[in-house]
């Protein structure tokens, strides 16, 4: 099974404080930026928010194509899982405060990132949130081929969505079986490595 990188968006990491290169300080701004009106947005803990931009960035590119497939499926990638909102809701549940945060326990799970994308667009497809060390485009392109297979599908969103410690990352690609255009990148854990190497050097040399 052929399958192409028709589509890809990027959210470049920084330390000490979140900051997105395209629209300033914060994850807020850049949902501001892309004109986004979704209140839930405001409830999602970072992790959740950082995916969601990331999916929007890259559909608001391909909206029209995609209008009509729902069954899509949504496979990310991060190493740190949910620790971010498990430390805070574990501050919840210390005996000074005795009060477990509902809230919070939402997003302790890790696959709430690919349900809440799922969620904005009605997708149908399969959605996966998968633990690994480190951004391995093998695991990626071996993950995404054996979920279409198994599923009969044609089109995934999958990408490594990584929040920890105040420093954070997204890279999303639009996969599908479609060779349609000139700017279409076959899916190869090779062309992968290629595409996040260049955009972390682009954004370096910002």
């Amino acid at each position: 099974m052929e399958l192409y990188i028709n589509q890809y968006s990027y959210i470049s990491p920084k330390h000490t404080h979140p900051t997105v290169t395209t629209a300033g300080e914060g994850l807020t701004p850049l949902y501001r930026a892309i004109g986004i009106d979704y209140p839930k947005f405001f409830k999602m803990d970072n992790l959740a928010k950082l995916g969601f931009l990331a999916a929007e960035l890259l559909l608001q590119q391909n909206k029209r194509n995609l209008n009509t497939r729902k069954d899509i499926a949504t496979i990310c990638f991060n190493r740190s899982s949910s620790l971010d909102t498990d430390r805070l809701y574990q501050t919840t549940i210390n005996p000074e405060n005795n009060y477990p945060s509902p809230s919070l326990f939402v997003y302790t799970l890790p696959n709430i990132l690919t349900a809440e994308i799922a969620i904005r667009n009605k997708f149908t497809g399969e959605t996966s949130t998968y633990i690994t060390p480190s951004l391995n485009p093998e695991t990626i392109v071996r993950t995404v081929r054996q979920t279409l297979n198994n599923t009969n599908g044609n089109t995934a969103i999958t990408g490594w969505t990584e929040y920890a410690d105040d420093t954070h990352e997204a890279f999303m690609m639009l996969i599908n079986k479609q060779h349609n255009s000139n700017t279409t990148t076959p899916f190869t854990p090779e062309q992968v490595n290629k595409l996040i190497i260049h955009l972390r050097k682009q954004t370096n040399n910002k």
